[in-house]
Formats: structure tokens, C-alpha cells, sequence
């Protein structure tokens, strides 16, 4: 699933492309794909109109329109969006292909689980997939004692509560795995137990790693491209995450590959106490 980084280097690859663009037409392949929607209000509420500014929420994605419209994107497991500067014919599981004044944007999805929706601009902050997520870790008003009030009243283990997008948005599997390597603390952790050290070390290890994830441009293993068809390249840069049974970079220990949440979660048990 794309994270925090991929989805950012999406946004701003779309931007180098779509912006003040005019979404000329739009063609459906898979109704599903535009949530909420029948094809004909969808089609009514963005052909024409102009697209102002992309912005990213947590692992949204949302586009704003001309006339209080705007489009919200979340790719999911699988999901990609490409620009074409010219027609493109669609792929096999491309669910919805926007024509622009200048090229073509086509979301492309091989599980069927992303999905666009269209909502009223000022709804957007309202919008039950949006309000409920919580603050963004690279923003300035994210600090430890923020990150500290919404772990404090979770119990259960620190990987699982990082992953929930109420506690801090746009974290995953990858991000999390490699924030706790660098800040030294076992997922097996409660939540609530981290010292006001602690979360400091944390704090700064999400930000540094989310970071590091955009100037990569993302994590590439499968699915994952930007808006260019490009791959990420912090694969390259992995410390835990995908390496259980490989010997820590640090200590030379076997690293430990366990379940939780479902998840399949990387650690050393040497190093992260």
C-alpha cells in the first residue's frame, strides 16, 4: 500500500502536469472505482472543470477543482495514477482514465480496492475519511508531546497503534517498521509505556525516515510507481523492513519476522528493547 512518501512523490509529480489543466471528459470503465457515485453525476460533476491545486491528507489524495468541487483519491493496496502527454490506451485494469487539455490521467487499480470521490470542497475537512485521521508527522505542530497524548491512552502494542491513522496519519507497514529500528524500540511495546525520551527518539525517527521515503521518491517492490511511471528507489535504504532471517545492520543479530495486527513485522531483538 502506498504510504505517507509514495503518495506525496505522487502528488508532486502530478503537479508538475495537471495543474489549471480542464478535465475535458472522463471515462468509467469500472463504476465501482468512483465511490458514491452513478456514472452520470460523476461525469457531470468534473467534466469541465479546472483542476486548482493537489494536496495530500494522511494517504489521501485530494484534488481541488474549479467551482467547489474536488476529488478524493486513496489508492489502497494497489492503485496508481499515471499522466500520459498524450492518448494512452487504457490498461487492463485501468478503472477510470481523466482526459485533460494537455494529456490523459488514468487510475489503475488491479485489486479494485482504490477509490475517487467527488464531495463539495469545504466538506472535504469533514469528510468521514478525513476528519477522523490524525495529525501529519512532518508537519511543525507535530512534536513529541503531541505524539505522547495520542499514544498515552493505548495499551496495546506500539507497531499496531502506529498503523491506526487516527493516532498519527499516513504511516504503514514500511514506515513504521524502519522508524522503530532507528529509534531503538521493540513493536512488541505498549503504546503507552514509552518514557518522554522515548517518544522523543520516536518523534524524530518517523519524521527522518518519512523524509528519507520522499527523497527516494517512495518504496518500490511490486505495484508502487509516482504519476511518471517511475519507481521509488528507499528499497535500496531498508534497515528491517522485508529482511527477516537477514543479519541486523547493526549488531550482525538474525532479524526477527513476527505477526502483529496481522502484520507482518520486522525488529532485532538485540537492538530495539
Amino acid at each position: 500500500m502506498p504510504e505517507l512518501p509514495e503518495v506525496e512523490t505522487i502528488r508532486r509529480t502530478l503537479c508538475q502536469h495537471i495543474l489549471q489543466q480542464t478535465i475535458e471528459d472522463v471515462l468509467i470503465r469500472w463504476p465501482g472505482a468512483v465511490k458514491g457515485w452513478d456514472i452520470f453525476p460523476f461525469e457531470q460533476g468534473v467534466k469541465g472543470r479546472r483542476i486548482l491545486s493537489v494536496d495530500r491528507r494522511g494517504k489521501y489524495l485530494l484534488f481541488h477543482l474549479d467551482e467547489d468541487w474536488s476529488l478524493l483519491a486513496h489508492m489502497r493496496m494497489t492503485g496508481r495514477l499515471n499522466f500520459y502527454g498524450e492518448l494512452r490506451e487504457p490498461e487492463k485494469h485501468t478503472h477510470v482514465v481523466f482526459k485533460l487539455s494537455n494529456g490523459e490521467l488514468h487510475f489503475t487499480d488491479t485489486r479494485k480496492f482504490g477509490r475517487i470521490m467527488l464531495v463539495p470542497t469545504q466538506e472535504c475537512s469533514q469528510h468521514p475519511s478525513i476528519c477522523i485521521l490524525g495529525p501529519e508527522p512532518l508537519e511543525e505542530d507535530f512534536t513529541p508531546q503531541v505524539l505522547g497524548e495520542r499514544l498515552k491512552k493505548r495499551s496495546v502494542a506500539l507497531k499496531i497503534a502506529l498503523l491506526d491513522q487516527k493516532v498519527v496519519a499516513g504511516l504503514g507497514n514500511i514506515y513504521v517498521d524502519e522508524s522503530l529500528f532507528r529509534a531503538k524500540l521493540s513493536p512488541e511495546r505498549a503504546a503507552n509505556s514509552l518514557s518522554r525520551k522515548e517518544l522523543k527518539a520516536l518523534h524524530a525517527a518517523i519524521r527522518i525516515v518519512l523524509q528519507a521515503g520522499i527523497d527516494a521518491q517512495g518504496t518500490s517492490f511490486r505495484d508502487y510507481r509516482d504519476a511518471n511511471g517511475e519507481k521509488g528507489n528507499f528499497q535500496r535504504a531498508l534497515q528491517v523492513y522485508g529482511r527477516g532471517g537477514e543479519k541486523c545492520t547493526h549488531c550482525g543479530s538474525s532479524l526477527v519476522r513476527i505477526r502483529l495486527g496481522g502484520r507482518t513485522t520486522v525488529f532485532c531483538t538485540h537492538c530495539q528493547k
